[in-house]
């Protein structure tokens, strides 16, 4: 997660997101998913910057997308695979969500192996609270049966 808190924020331009949904070389079902605990930011921040990035014609993956019955887990890990750039929203409470720390390790994964851009905004989180997992995200982070998420913790 430390490389993460390098990242620049979101820019309300849509000009730093690439457009891949025209260039067909690159098979990208979308050009941004959108990780988030819906909680947090989903009535407020995400859905707003969900909206912007729609009307820049920006094709976007958020989780309402899933229709009733389909494997949820498989169908979001499938839709990162398929995004070219990924914005995680960290917010005090995602690292309290198994999904929201599954989805990071796949954008991690994304990263490292395809080279998926990779974007954080930290909304009503520090920075440094995510990369030392300490205040209200390491409070949510702790909260997490780590005993059950234990494979996944290190990465």
């Amino acid at each position: 997660m430390a490389s993460l808190t390098n990242e620049a924020a979101v820019s309300s331009s849509s000009s730093s997101l690439p457009r891949s949904s025209t260039n067909h070389q690159n098979h990208y079902t979308y050009e941004v998913f959108l990780s988030f605990r819906g909680g947090d930011t989903r009535f407020n921040f995400t859905d707003h910057l969900h909206t912007a990035l729609c009307q820049k014609g920006i094709e976007t993956f958020r989780d309402d997308k899933l229709s009733r019955g389909d494997d949820i887990p498989q169908e979001l890990l499938k839709a990162i695979v398929e995004s070219k750039v990924s914005i995680i929203v960290f917010s005090q409470n995602y690292a309290s969500s198994r999904w929201c720390l599954d989805e990071l390790v796949k954008i991690l994964e994304c990263r490292k192996l395809k080279g998926q851009e990779v974007r954080a905004v930290f909304y009503k989180v520090e920075p440094s609270d995510v990369l030392h997992q300490r205040g209200p995200f390491g409070d949510a982070f702790a909260m997490l049966d780590q005993s059950k998420y234990k494979d996944n913790i290190g990465k």
